[in-house]
């Protein structure tokens, strides 16, 4: 493997997975008031892009790690909308 392909794998894997510790803070405090919905649509429709991008490149890394985001953004989206209507 190329230091360019780790490279690349490592900022995905940081990438995807840097949505995490916000979806367990909401998930843990059962509330969301403080996050911004909007900044989460606009990141899963560049991910969504991203995940366009990686398939017309056919490069597997790319759809994989964005396709991770994207599933960890819409966790985090759905319990926002979830917490952030309660008061």
């Amino acid at each position: 493997m190329e230091l360019q392909q780790v490279v690349g794998i490592g900022a995905g894997a940081f990438t995807a997975i840097s949505l995490l510790p916000q979806l367990i803070k909401i998930l843990k405090e059962r509330k969301a008031q403080d996050i911004s919905l909007f900044y989460l649509f606009v990141l899963l429709t560049g991910l969504g892009l991203w995940i366009w991008y990686g398939i017309l490149k056919e490069d597997l890394p790319i759809i994989i790690t964005n396709i991770v985001s994207a599933l960890l953004n819409i966790a985090t989206l759905l319990a926002g909308m979830k917490y952030k209507a309660r008061r």
